[in-house]
């Protein structure tokens, strides 16, 4: 037999096992010309100071939300991370608990995620919440999915004001099961309820909406809830979580699902993830509900308890039969949610969506006011608004950079429609300060 010199006894077993004599031999159908024919040119090794160094001088490299002023969003917001998130969740039980399928050894952290369902049910105004899905695109892919399976239709509406990366993962997930996607146009921002009416029928399994929007534009919610229901399908909420500590919960204004992207409870920004999946049902689908499920109980003394309810491990992995594929949650992610909240309360969670929605109209009505730029939609929005430049987009975000602005994000990748816009996001994090200078930075670039 041939092995690599550094083959461990376990792998060549395993390479017996499939006929085959060293790991060389799998990578036969890699063709020639991607395979690197060479060693990598790697640097000499380095004591630990000197590699420390090399990696901080890297990283200095990187533009991040805490050396810049951060006016990017479209999903990913720069929220304020309190500071007792770090302490908690770097404890041991947290840090590294795995899958807490032994409720008598996972008290603690079945505890937590319990807490953050509760919580999460109440903001949105569902009656049930799961532990967590990885990220805001796949939740609303399984609520896809579990909407197709719920009243047994092949066709999902899309608004067009859906975050056109949440979009692309949808696409995704219904090409297996072969559902189909129609577009119902938003072409002033918000959804036209007229033809949502056309295209929503006796074949749609959802009506999905996203507000605020792609485009930061608040929808009307109730509006869509009445045409989806009209024509018995489901109506699928994307919400971000942290805005519903002053909007009206999806739920009261007849949502079916609630999904979103939890990253501004708490999680920080990281370069892009790991994330946080929100979702939330009404009680009458909670058999249908993808992940875990954790629910309260009592052991046989009485004590309350809390264990994985509903459904069991083996559900997830039956791929056809299963009401969906995950099998597994962002469990350190939902408990920096579940601390976000507790830190906060209802008041300050109300005080953070009272600050990012009148930092953003100011923010709004000072850049509006630069000759030559305007807001592309005239609708209501909440921390997020579309500007319209007299100058490429790309070229005045990077020419802002340069003074430690991320003015927010060039919108021609998405749209080529819109490639003279900018997606702006404003924080409770943005100062009066930041803004103004954003603001005759802008004037300048566009000049």
């Amino acid at each position: 037999m041939r092995y690599l010199p550094n083959t461990a006894p376990n792998t060549r077993a395993m390479l017996e096992t499939i006929g085959v004599s060293g790991v060389e031999d799998l990578l036969v159908r890699i063709p020639a010309r991607a395979r690197l024919a060479r060693p990598l040119a790697l640097p000499p090794a380095l004591a630990e100071s000197d590699l420390v160094r090399h990696l901080r001088g890297l990283a200095a490299r990187n533009a991040d939300a805490d050396g810049y002023a951060c006016f990017l969003g479209a999903g990913a917001y720069d929220h304020y991370v309190p500071s007792p998130i770090n302490h908690l969740i770097l404890r041991g039980e947290f840090f590294t608990a795995y899958t807490p399928y032994q409720p008598e050894a996972s008290q603690g952290t079945l505890r937590t995620i319990y807490e953050y369902q509760t919580m999460i049910a109440e903001l949105t105004g569902m009656d049930v919440a799961n532990a967590s899905i990885y990220d805001g695109g796949s939740s609303l892919a399984e609520a896809c999915l579990m909407a197709a399976s719920i009243n047994g239709r092949a066709e999902i509406a899309l608004a067009g004001g859906l975050n056109p990366l949440y979009r692309r993962v949808v696409e995704t997930y219904v090409d297996g099961p072969g559902l189909k996607l129609r577009e119902v146009p938003s072409p002033e921002g918000v959804v036209d309820l007229d033809a949502a009416r056309r295209v929503v029928g006796g074949k749609t399994a959802a009506l999905v909406v996203q507000s605020p929007n792609f485009y930061g534009c608040l929808e009307d919610v109730a509006a869509a809830a009445e045409i989806a229901h009209a024509a018995g399908a489901l109506l699928v909420v994307v919400s971000d979580p942290v805005n519903l500590g002053v909007l009206e919960a999806p739920g009261r204004q007849g949502a079916d699902i609630v999904v979103g992207e939890g990253q501004g409870l708490g999680v920080p920004l990281s370069f892009g993830g790991p994330y946080l999946g929100v979702f939330a049902a009404r009680a009458e689908f909670v058999r249908r509900l993808p992940g875990r499920l954790v629910g309260a109980t009592v052991d046989l003394d009485g004590a309350r308890g809390f264990a994985l309810t509903l459904q069991t491990r083996e559900q997830h992995i039956r791929r056809a039969r299963a009401t969906s594929n995950i099998c597994t949650n962002v469990a350190l992610c939902a408990l920096m949610a579940t601390i976000y909240l507790a830190t906060l309360g209802k008041q300050g969670l109300v005080r953070v969506g009272e600050l990012s929605a009148a930092k953003a109209h100011y923010a709004a009505e000072r850049l509006a006011a630069v000759p030559g730029v305007s807001l592309r939609f005239a609708q209501p929005f909440f921390k997020e608004f579309t500007l319209r430049l007299p100058k490429p987009a790309e070229r005045v975000a990077a020419r802002l950079a340069r003074h430690h602005i991320l003015a927010g994000l060039p919108l021609k990748a998405f749209d080529r429609k819109l490639g003279d816009c900018l997606l702006v996001a404003v924080t409770e994090r943005r100062t009066r300060d930041e803004i103004d200078r954003f603001a005759d930075l802008l004037a300048r670039a566009v000049a």
